[in-house]
Order: C-alpha cells, then sequence, then structure tokens
C-alpha cells in the first residue's frame, strides 16, 4: 500500500513539472507572436493610424511639423489692390443667420487652440484676411483719371491730350450672352442701352458718335463659337447724334454668343482710320461683363490701336465683372494709357459715362473760346481724389472691423483659438491696417501737392513713383 501511494506521489510530480514546463513553453510562444488586440486597444491603434494623437503626442507633433510657407502681406498700395476681393459685404456675429453665415465663410480655417508657432498664425491671418479682402483700387486707376480728366488742359504738352478740330467718340458694346444677366427687373443689356442713349444725347451736337457691338451672332454654344467670335458689327457709324436712328440701331444689340474683345478692338481701328490724331480728338469706349472667350489677344489689339496714327484715348469699362475679367481689363487700359472703372449696375454705369460727357463739354467750350480750364482741371481732380480717399478709406474701415469680428467669434463663441493666439492676431490686424491707413494718407497728401503743379509734371511725378513697380 506505501508503495502504491508513493508510485502515486511520483507520477503527480512528473505531471506538474510538465505542466510548467509548457506554460512556460507557451508564454515564451506569446511573446514571439503577434499580440491579440481587445477592442479598447484596436481603438488606440487606430487612432494612431488616422493621425488622432494623445495630448501629448499631438504637441510634439506641431513643435515638429515642417515650416510654412507665408506669403508676405502688400508692401504697397498697387500690391494690396492686386489681391482678389473676397466676401467684401458686412458679416455681423449677433444673430444667428448672421452666425451662420460667418460659419460658412471660416469653415476651412483650423483650430488653433493648441499652440500654434507664429508662423501657423501668420498663414491663419492670410487666410482670415482673404476672406473678407475688400476691392482696393491702386493709385494707378486714380491717375489714369485725373489723365483724361486733364485732356485739353492748356497746361498740358501731350499732343494726344490736347483738343483738336474734331470730337469722335466710339463706343464697343458687348453683346455676349452674359448681357442677358438680370440686375434686379432689367438686363445688363438693358442698363447698358438706357446709360448709352443718355450718354450720348448730352455730347455736344457737333461731335460724332459710333456705337459698335461685338459677339452678337450665334449662342454660346461650343458649335457656335466660331460664328460668335468672327461677329462684330458697326451699327450707328460715325455721325452726330440722331436720336431716331441711334435708337433702332441700339435695338438692334441683344445678347447673343461669346465674347470677342481683340475683333471689336481691331475693328475700331478700321472705324476711326479717316479720322487722324493730328486733327482729332478720339475717345474709344470699351464696355465687357467679362474677359475676352474667343482665344485671342485683346491687350495687344490695344496696344496696336493705340499707337496707331488715330492715337485715341480708349477708356475701359468692366460692368459687374469677376476678378479674372477684371486683370484682363485693366491690362487694355493699361496698354492704352486709359481709364478702368468697374461698375456693378446702370446707376454707376452712368456716372462713368457722364465723365466723358464732361470731357465733351469741355471740348465745346474750347471750340468757342470761352474758358480757361486750369483752376477748372485743379478743382475736378480735388474732387476725384476726395472721393478717391473717402471710398478707400471706408473699404479700410470694413476690413479691418470685419476680421476683427471674425477672430472674436471664432475666440469667443466657437472655441477655436486660444487667448494668446486671439490677441497675436488682433494686433497683426491692427498693425496691418495702420499700414494701409497711412500708405493711402501718405498719398492723398502727395495728390494735393501735386494738385498746384503743371499737369503733366504731376502726372509723371505720380507714374514714376506708383506705376513703374505696379503688379503685372
Amino acid at each position: 500500500m506505501k508503495l502504491k501511494n508513493l508510485l502515486l506521489c511520483i507520477i503527480a510530480i512528473i505531471v506538474l513539472t510538465a505542466c510548467g514546463k509548457k506554460d512556460a513553453d507557451n508564454k515564451k510562444l506569446e511573446l514571439d507572436q503577434p499580440i491579440a488586440l481587445d477592442e479598447t486597444t484596436e481603438n488606440v491603434a487606430k487612432q494612431k493610424d488616422e493621425g488622432i494623437a494623445e495630448p501629448e503626442k499631438e504637441a510634439e507633433e506641431v513643435s515638429n511639423e515642417e515650416e510654412i510657407e507665408v506669403k508676405p502681406l502688400p508692401q504697397t498700395l498697387a500690391e494690396l489692390a492686386a489681391l482678389p476681393p473676397g466676401h467684401v459685404d458686412y458679416v455681423g456675429i449677433l444673430k444667428e443667420e448672421e452666425q451662420k453665415q460667418m460659419d460658412e465663410l471660416t469653415k476651412d480655417l483650423p483650430d488653433i487652440s493648441g499652440e500654434p508657432t507664429e508662423q501657423q498664425l501668420d498663414a491663419y491671418y492670410n487666410d482670415l484676411l482673404a476672406i473678407f479682402q475688400q476691392d482696393f483700387i491702386g493709385p494707378e486707376e486714380l491717375i489714369a483719371e485725373m489723365k483724361f480728366q486733364s485732356i485739353g488742359s492748356p497746361d498740358i504738352d501731350n499732343p494726344r491730350m490736347q483738343f483738336k478740330e474734331n470730337l469722335n467718340v466710339l463706343v464697343l458694346l458687348d453683346a455676349s450672352g452674359s448681357m442677358n444677366v438680370d440686375l434686379g427687373g432689367q438686363t445688363q443689356m438693358d442698363a447698358a442701352k438706357k446709360a448709352i442713349t443718355n450718354f450720348v444725347k448730352g455730347l455736344p451736337k457737333e461731335a460724332n458718335v459710333g456705337l459698335r457691338v461685338y459677339g452678337h451672332k450665334g449662342t454660346g454654344s461650343d458649335s457656335d463659337k466660331k460664328l460668335s467670335c468672327s461677329s462684330s458689327e458697326l451699327i450707328y457709324p460715325l455721325a452726330p447724334y440722331n436720336q431716331s436712328d441711334f435708337q433702332s440701331s441700339l435695338d438692334k444689340a441683344q445678347p447673343s454668343g461669346w465674347t470677342p474683345i481683340q475683333l471689336a478692338l481691331n475693328e475700331a481701328e478700321k472705324d476711326l482710320a479717316p479720322y487722324k490724331g493730328e486733327e482729332n480728338t478720339n475717345i474709344v469706349y470699351l464696355v465687357s461683363d467679362g474677359i475676352s472667350t474667343c482665344d485671342d489677344d485683346p491687350v495687344a489689339a490695344a496696344e496696336a490701336l493705340y499707337n496707331s496714327d488715330i492715337t485715341p484715348i480708349v477708356n475701359v469699362i468692366g460692368f459687374n465683372i469677376d476678378h479674372e475679367g477684371q486683370k484682363q481689363l485693366k491690362e487694355v487700359a493699361k496698354a492704352t494709357e486709359g481709364t478702368y472703372q468697374d461698375v456693378q449696375n446702370a446707376e454707376t454705369l452712368q456716372k462713368e459715362l457722364d465723365q466723358a460727357n464732361e470731357i465733351a463739354k469741355a471740348w465745346a467750350d474750347w471750340k468757342k473760346n470761352k474758358t480757361d480750364r486750369l483752376e477748372g482741371d485743379r478743382t475736378r481732380n480735388w474732387l476725384s481724389i476726395f472721393g478717391y480717399n473717402s471710398g478707400e478709406f471706408k473699404k479700410w474701415v470694413d476690413e479691418r472691423q470685419q476680421v476683427g469680428f471674425s477672430l472674436q467669434y471664432l475666440y469667443q463663441t466657437k472655441k477655436i483659438m486660444s487667448r494668446e493666439s486671439h490677441d497675436y492676431l488682433r494686433q497683426k490686424n491692427r498693425d496691418y491696417h495702420d499700414w494701409i491707413e497711412e500708405e493711402y494718407e501718405k498719398l492723398k497728401k502727395e495728390l494735393h501737392e501735386l494738385n498746384n503743379k503743371k499737369v503733366d509734371e504731376a502726372i509723371r511725378t505720380l507714374e514714376e513713383k506708383y506705376m513703374e513697380n505696379a503688379p503685372e
């Protein structure tokens, strides 16, 4: 019996020893193989794969992030004017509907409630500023306007800008399909027709007026592009204004196809060919609501017209146009040393054309030898300077306040930035808009000082300072 019990004990010891060895081997095997993850561990791994780090890790990633290239803010008023406009209308932050609009405008801005670097904050400010960027006007546009208003001045030496025995005004009117856009009760074409009619009615009876349309055939479809891009017609040949004839000609202009601006300018040179610059003051108004869409080169055509012996003054009006269209039309105006004006409705279009009427009336007075224009030029220039600075001052104030309100909303209401980030961005906003104010104040002072000099000298001084380094 004792022997039997002894044998059982020995067997038990052997079994336990074997099991222990097996457990040890199993543990070693488990260390060598991938560990099976439970649900919580799987979520942590998934977060790491998706870049969702724990707080300590996030701070490390921000500090180790690669440097961001931050585009510098404008250094000149010309650079400021070259920036594409954003949402220029006021957006509040108090009412629910205003907050929804603010949320939509700023939805792509990142959360900077952590510890962003200074570079990240500078990039953030640039993005926020772009959302509310105002459509500033550079000094070159004011200079061009002052130059145009000086036509016929006894104090100017440029033969192109002197009055001649005859005055010819040619209007080039966009008749592309987009002119059918509704402005609230009337189409762009109807608004343009009304403004042009009022304009030509006010011209001196001795002046000749002409009206050419372009893009008035075909449709906006690809199949009609060739037809439309070859369509331009002088529907009222250069002649003194006759109300019934002009109106019946204007009625023919209906919005239709594409926008062949080069063709219109080339044909305008032919229209004015009999009227050489030595004996004629020739003024061309190009009215368009968009970029040329006919794979052409309007700028080259404008340069050819400008350099011809017609020596015309070419002014450009962008009617309810986007930023890309503005850029091209401004280049056309720059190539001809003419004015560019952006108008949004019938009233502002009429106001712009009325300026040409003032020049025409001055020409009529010159013909009758009734006036010395020098003092009038200075008064008119002073009014242009005042109007220009008032308009730009309002944009400066609106932009500064809008960015400031946005920062307040994003910090206090949305809580996506820290107090330190908010204060840094607010100070940057103040500094930037203080710089804009100082630049416009300097320009206004220079303009007033130059307004007492000879017109030629004043314009040359402004061009040398502000136009040579203007962005292309």
